[in-house]
């Protein structure tokens, strides 16, 4: 018997070359694996260069042990020859049992094992001693990353049966690391505490226990390196630059100094700005869209908006690839920049194909009915702008993306991907209760995107000894396939506070209405409507002078042929998440003749979002109603405005701003004005999630017989909003700055819907 064996080093495997005349070359009869625990007897045979019939070599030999070595299952390798008979001996490495990370508290055990087992090491795999100090500095690094550079960690491999390892990793975290200190040197121009003031990094103050931005971070740093860079280079420091980063951490590592040196350079000014390259459009209507103007201080971000606007405005005629290069030109002695833009508008390109995809619900239709790029038309940056911001407005997505790739092996065509996460559309009020009002049970159920179609239905049921409701309410927003909608309301309302006491008299009214709307651009909106409506007014002795009044001039049973006419604009760009654009309508509802009832109500109202940085918005919003009565007689009490409350003047009981009657119930009135002012704000840590928002308020109405300002309620507070899975939220908190001792109050104001 001839053996011959090759170890660990691979290298050694070029020894066999030398061993040919261990033996001579002979016919294998067989093969024969032993020593194998795991492994597949296919998976070594498949490595080997010779099989049965076939003549083994010394060169094959050494050949079949590399091959078997390379694949990381074996530690001991050996070839023995009995009577032709081939044997192949291996000695299996262990595999790994089972991985135990003791410890651990910053983050939970499966994120830990997620990122050892992208290194190569998890329960069932091979086990490599090597990859054990990979995986420590792999931990060391998850746990620098959270800033706890004092964290400890050590290893233990333990031997179990059946050639098995338990790997155990103990950590001992430590404290968090704090910036004590951050400095900027080299300034000269603006004081350190202007610039820091740009930093999201800071040293420890009275939220950062929350937003952790006294956590040193790589990423944190570099982003704000380059929120200094772009602070110099819009005041005109052309020549700015960061020339050095330093981080230095104390010997027990829990205190962080970060010093940051710069050069500030002079500061310059536009002397000229031309045009060069194939510009396609009218020189004039391109050097509208450049914001950067001679005799004014360069500033980068004005740079950035004229290069895309430039871009963009070539992109709207099919070049999608249109390429805007705003190259300077330095005067150093004068201190001043010349700018050239450099205009290469590509291949002209048409869109092939729209992909609709993340729609689990939703049918493709009503995504693609939104759209204002069409398949087979050229590229238009400014239709496909438009297209994603129709589909945001539908309510119906959390997120909507596009993407326009390029279609493979061609230069002139494009495909348009629209991806959105779709979020819950239905909201679903359930209540029950016994109170002064007996036995209540109220409900709604609201679906704006029904079956995935885009239709809203929605269902209200209120009941009580005082208030009944019963409402239906339809829209179907794409009657035609121009966008011409239609809808129909229908509801039955009852009253009767005589039940408690509250008033001797009763009120029922039974109505519907038919409406279609039409759109003349694709923001604007006039919708005409139909109805009719009946009411009944009961009013016993002692009833409310109001009551006793309407019952005077009107009479018990009164009907009403309903006209009414709107228009809408809408510009935001979301419907959930809105931080610029704005909403505008104007309606106008009357009696027409055919019923006792003759009437006018005129309301508008204008909502306004201004982005004021990136993550920080001012919301306005401003409403004004106007009724009354024809041939001399009065708006009828039930349909008076009202307001107050959290949609209107946060700290006033929902409808309670006004004039009151005798038993200090609201009787609201024919005019009423209503403006809000609104900074919304992300939570301190979480700019990126969009679903919760804070804000600080002031709010101001009045309702009643003419616009007296020295009637008008006013408030500010602090609010938030949270669109959570479970459906919308609203809290708010609100101090009245101005009230009447008849007016009912309410400070904490709290929204729910359930969503499904």
């Amino acid at each position: 018997m001839i053996r011959f064996c090759q170890h660990v080093l691979l290298a050694a495997a070029a020894m066999a070359t030398q061993s040919a005349h261990a033996f001579d070359p002979f016919v294998v009869k067989d093969i024969r694996i032993e020593g194998i625990q795991r492994t597949e007897a296919g998976t070594i045979f498949s490595y080997m260069p010779v099989k049965v019939g076939e003549t083994m070599t010394d060169d094959k030999a050494a050949q079949a042990i590399r091959s078997l070595y390379a694949t990381g299952f074996f530690k001991d390798v050996s070839l023995e020859v009995d009577n032709g008979v081939l044997i192949v001996n291996v000695q299996e490495r262990p595999s790994v049992a089972q991985i135990d990370i003791v410890g651990t508290k910053e983050f939970s055990k499966e994120d830990l094992l997620k990122g050892l087992r992208s290194i190569g090491l998890a329960d069932g795999r091979i086990f490599d001693r090597g990859l054990l100090e990979k995986a420590e500095q792999e931990l060391k690094r998850q746990y620098i990353s959270r800033g706890k550079y004092a964290a400890q960690i050590t290893t233990t491999s333990t031997p179990l049966e059946r050639n098995r390892i338990a790997v155990k990793f103990d950590i001992v975290e430590g404290e968090v690391a704090k910036i004590r200190q951050i400095s900027v040197i080299g300034n000269r121009v603006f004081p350190e505490k202007e610039l820091l003031g740009q930093f999201k990094l800071r040293t420890p103050g009275l939220l950062t226990w929350f937003s952790k931005d006294d956590q040193y971070s790589k990423q944190k740093l570099a982003a704000d390196l380059e929120t200094l860079r772009s602070y110099y280079l819009d005041r005109g420091y052309l020549e700015f630059n960061v020339d050095s980063t330093q981080i230095s951490i104390t010997p027990d590592k829990k205190d962080v100094y970060i010093t940051v040196g710069v050069s500030e350079g002079v500061q310059y000014t536009v002397a000229d700005v031309k045009l060069a390259g194939e510009i396609l459009i009218p020189e004039a209507e391109a050097r509208n869209l450049i914001k950067v103007k001679p005799g004014e201080i360069f500033s980068r971000s004005k740079l950035t908006e004229s290069t895309k606007l430039l871009s963009d405005r070539i992109g709207n005629d099919g070049y999608a690839f249109a390429n805007v290069n705003a190259v300077p030109e330095l005067d150093k002695d004068k201190r001043k920049v010349n700018f050239t833009f450099f205009v290469d508008p590509g291949r002209r390109v048409y869109i092939r194909r729209i992909n609709v995809t993340g729609n689990t619900r939703t049918r493709d239709e009503v995504v693609r009915r939104e759209m204002r790029q069409l398949e087979g038309g050229w590229y238009s940056a400014g239709k496909i702008q438009t297209s994603k911001q129709r589909v945001d407005r539908l309510g119906y997505f959390a997120e909507v993306n596009v993407e326009t790739p390029s279609v493979p092996g061609t230069t002139d065509q494009v495909d348009l991907n629209i991806n959105v996460t779709e979020r819950p559309t239905g909201n679903v009020l359930l209540g029950a209760g016994f109170g002064s009002e007996g036995v209540v049970v109220s409900g709604g159920v609201t679906q704006q995107n029904v079956f995935g179609t885009g239709n809203h239905l929605a269902v209200q049921v209120n009941s009580s000894k005082i208030n009944t409701v019963y409402s239906l309410s339809f829209t179907q927003p794409y009657w035609t396939i121009d966008g011409v909608s239609r809808g129909f309301d229908i509801y039955h309302r009852k009253s009767n506070p005589s039940a408690l006491g509250l008033g001797l008299y009763e009120t029922s009214t039974t109505g519907g209405q038919a409406r279609i709307g039409i759109p003349f651009t694709d923001i604007d909106t006039v919708t005409i409507g139909l109805g009719y409506e009946n009411t009944n007014i009961t009013a016993f002795d002692g009833a409310p002078i109001q009551i006793t009044n309407y019952v005077n001039t009107f009479g018990n049973d009164n009907s009403a042929v309903l006209g009414t006419i709107g228009w809408g604009r809408d510009t935001r760009d979301s419907a959930i998440y809105p931080t610029t654009g704005a909403t505008t309508r104007a309606n106008a509802e009357t009696g027409l003749p055919g019923g006792t009832l003759r009437f006018y109500k005129l309301t508008a109202d204008h909502k306004r979002y201004f982005p004021l940085t990136r993550n920080i918005v001012l919301y306005g919003n401003g409403e004004i109603g106007y009724g009354g009565g024809y041939s001399g007689k009065p708006l009828p009490f039930f349909r008076n405005y009202y307001t107050g409350g959290p949609t209107s003047v946060r700290g006033f009981y929902p409808a309670n701003v006004g004039p009151k009657d005798i038993n200090g119930d609201p009787t609201g009135g024919p005019r009423k004005l209503v403006g809000n002012l609104e900074l919304l704000f992300p939570v301190p840590g979480m700019v990126n999630d969009k679903s919760i928002r804070l804000s600080t308020f002031i709010d101001a109405g009045i309702v009643g017989d003419s616009f007296t300002f020295g009637q008008a309620r006013s408030s500010v507070g602090f609010a938030a909003s949270y669109v959570s899975a479970f459906g919308p939220i609203k809290l708010s908190f609100a101090q009245p700055l101005k009230s009447d001792p008849s007016d009912k109050l309410q400070r904490i104001q709290f929204q729910f819907g359930q969503q499904f």
